[in-house]
């Protein structure tokens, strides 16, 4: 039987401006999981990840370090922070990326999340904006506690692609008609596992490999770019107050 189509969608500076991991380290803050101490450290790994770019060893260090986050922590309790993840989420969505994502849907496409967060958050965000479903990461739990260990891949770079392809495998989707959607070069396997790869306000290494194999471009990036340059300034700021923060605190003790 021949494969349906479908479209898959980055999150972070593809359907969003800025990172939702952040915003889960913050919201897990408001809520009391978490210690300032460990968002500080977090915010500045998050802050690196983003802005100075990715290698293996930083791609296992922000893995290691979204775990250590989670470990031990009560489930009910981290579905609850949901609410104010997402509220930290909608207001940085891009409109004309949810346009073309339902321009997708419309043309009998199913379209999907697919993200290096946490499967909860984007299953929750792709319910409230009508996508279809989601692709992230899954965490063990045991005893109603995540362990910190994942479940499956780490969905970014090679392991997000290889979590398309399984779940494509599993929803009958043929993935050589299918399009798919990031700013970034770390998203490479996932754009050339699909037979439409598309450049959504792309990085520089992806805007040159776009235009090398003549891949469709989007770009809005004009207020696309300043609100992710703002929310990395944001998160500067607010990373940076932390530090203070603890700076005087220990000053003080």
């Amino acid at each position: 039987m021949t494969g349906r189509a479908a479209a898959f969608f980055d999150l972070d500076r593809t359907l969003i401006a800025g990172s939702a991991a952040f915003e889960f380290g913050r919201a897990s803050y408001r809520a009391g999981l978490v210690r300032r101490r460990d968002l500080v450290k977090f915010g500045l790994e998050n802050l690196r990840f983003r802005l100075v770019g990715s290698t293996d060893e930083r791609t296992d260090a922000l893995r290691d370090s979204i775990s250590k986050q989670i470990e031990g922590a009560d489930v009910k309790a981290m579905q609850r922070l949901a609410p104010d993840v997402l509220a930290g989420i909608l207001p940085r969505l891009y409109p004309q990326m949810l346009e073309e994502a339902w321009g997708h849907q419309d043309a009998g496409r199913s379209i999907y999340i697919c993200t290096a967060a946490s499967q909860e958050i984007a299953s929750a965000l792709a319910r409230i904006v009508g996508f279809d479903g989601a692709i992230g990461t899954t965490s063990e739990i045991v005893d109603g506690r995540y362990t910190g260990r994942s479940t499956g891949h780490f969905t970014y770079r090679e392991g997000k692609a290889d979590a398309m392809r399984e779940f494509a495998a599993k929803e009958n989707i043929d993935l050589s008609k299918s399009y798919g959607y990031s700013d970034s070069e770390s998203d490479l396997p996932m754009l050339r596992a699909v037979g439409y790869p598309v450049a959504v306000n792309p990085d520089r290494e992806l805007a040159r490999i776009a235009k090398d194999e003549d891949w469709q471009v989007l770009t809005f990036e004009t207020i696309g770019r300043r609100l992710a340059l703002g929310g990395a300034i944001g998160t500067t700021a607010f990373v940076g107050g932390m530090a203070a923060m603890l700076n005087r605190r220990r000053d003080i003790g």
